[in-house]
């Protein structure tokens, strides 16, 4: 039977349970990568260019991972577009490119070309090209992809209703996903997928607020139509995908009364994040706000600190019913009883004082 690697990172965790049906509607075994470990970043350093951000070096070490998971392909599609006028990251573009310089001993490689930026046309024929790797019947090819599509929007509908990506594809699998049921505090969380799904990246932020008695909110959870009219205030068009999705999730969280507060994860040298993040920071000046800014050098210990911290102050900004009054960008104010409260934001750390 043929094997089919597949990297647990970058659009891993948005199109899996396509390209896991669709291979496997073909005849062929997937294999993935592991859950990203320390190892894996290590591995992802040794073989990427410095320049590159720490989502793309962290997909290294998975395709490092793969080269000795003995398969007959890797897949690594080069994504250019998902959605008609708009791109994705143009570093992402050259992935494959960058893999087969770093990787001598890489197993052959699946690349196609997934651009409907004008029009979907050449994606299909790649589909097929792809697929006759496997079968040279059109008609199954086509099938697969169809069945892949419907898989992958059932999961797409289980991350509507709370669940994390990564969360949504393995109960898609079959493993049984509980999150607390319980909480006092209502938070957004935003960020590329590839950076918040991933428990290594993100350093598990999403189950650490939910420890701290917070319910997440994600983009996945936002209203889709509503996002994008939303992302379409802004005065000019934001041509990310998944940052027009992010504004608008970000304007979204604004307007909802029951979201305390609002988290942006972003990682350090990421060209599409520093923008989205300062542009985000402007728009929701009415909700606290924390920009949390990682790479492969950040500690647990700092982010821990910077989350209770930032939590601490939303209870009591509630506890005191002082939304209106407690300012939310680096600015004491005086409460009942003497109490003072400040957050300082903006990559720098947040902090609560009694």
């Amino acid at each position: 039977m043929t094997r089919v690697g597949i990297p647990q990172g970058l659009f891993y965790y948005y199109y899996y349970p396509l390209w896991k049906t669709f291979f496997q509607d073909l005849g062929a075994e997937v294999v993935c990568s592991e859950d990203t470990s320390r190892k894996t970043v290590e591995m992802g350093i040794q073989a990427a260019v410095d320049e590159t951000c720490f989502p793309i070096k962290v997909y290294f070490g998975h395709v490092r991972e793969l080269c000795s998971a003995d398969v007959d392909y890797v897949f690594i599609p080069r994504i250019v577009s998902v959605e008609p006028r708009s791109y994705i990251c143009p570093k992402f573009m050259g992935v494959p490119d960058m893999i087969r310089a770093a990787f001598p001993d890489l197993p052959p490689m699946i690349s196609p070309v997934v651009d409907v930026s004008k029009t979907d046309q050449r994606l299909k024929k790649e589909i097929i090209q792809v697929g006759r790797l496997l079968t040279r019947k059109t008609g199954l090819i086509k099938k697969a992809y169809l069945h892949g599509l419907k898989e992958l929007a059932e999961c797409e509908n289980l991350a509507a209703k709370g669940l994390t990506r990564t969360e949504a594809i393995r109960f898609w699998e079959g493993e049984a996903i509980s999150i607390p049921a319980k909480w006092d505090l209502n938070i957004g969380v935003l960020g590329h997928g590839y950076s918040l799904y991933d428990k290594l990246i993100s350093l598990n932020l999403i189950n650490r607020l939910r420890e701290m008695g917070c319910r997440v909110h994600l983009v996945e959870m936002m209203d889709q139509d509503m996002m994008e009219q939303q992302a379409a205030t802004m005065p000019k068009r934001v041509f990310w995908t998944l940052g027009r999705r992010i504004v608008g999730s970000a304007l979204c969280m604004k307007e909802q009364e029951d979201i305390d507060g609002i988290i942006y994860l972003a990682c350090f040298g990421c060209g599409p994040d520093s923008l989205i993040g300062d542009i985000v920071e402007r728009k929701v000046n009415g909700k606290p706000w924390m920009l949390l800014t990682i790479d492969e050098h950040t500690g647990e210990a700092g982010m821990v600190t910077r989350l209770e911290a930032f939590v601490d102050m939303l209870r009591r900004r509630k506890m005191i019913n002082v939304k209106g009054d407690l300012p939310a960008y680096g600015k004491s104010t005086y409460c009942a009883g003497g109490a003072a409260g400040r957050i300082e934001v903006g990559g720098h750390s947040a902090a609560a004082y009694q």
